[in-house]
């Protein structure tokens, strides 16, 4: 008899994985300077995600590709808006339009 707790407890004590996968920590720093860009966006912008979101992309996409969270579906992830390349992506440094074609757009290579 139990006193003090559910009766089901005891039956189920094992532990049960996130649905999405599990998200180790980053010991090693591999993203670390994403993770700080995205963060300053956040205190710059009140925390306002909207104007940080290609940074947002550029910190699951490190993460993603340094094995430290299962790749998905940008679609999944809510950021399916965004630019595919980092560089067409935008940024706080100044772009040099002497790399436009005459369209506007960046040649690809």
């Amino acid at each position: 008899m139990s006193f003090g707790r559910p009766p089901s407890i005891s039956r189920e004590l094992g532990v049960n994985p996130p649905d999405r996968g599990s998200f180790p920590l980053d010991h090693y720093g591999e993203c670390k300077e994403y993770m700080k860009s995205y963060l300053n966006c956040l205190r710059k912008n009140s925390s306002t995600s909207t104007p940080c979101r290609h940074l947002n992309r550029e910190y699951l996409d490190c993460r993603m590709s340094n094995g430290l969270m299962d790749r998905d579906d940008w679609k999944n992830l809510g950021l399916s808006n965004l630019p595919q390349d980092k560089a067409e992506a935008p940024t706080d440094l100044p772009s040099s339009s002497s790399s436009s074609t005459a369209s506007g757009t960046t040649p690809k290579s």
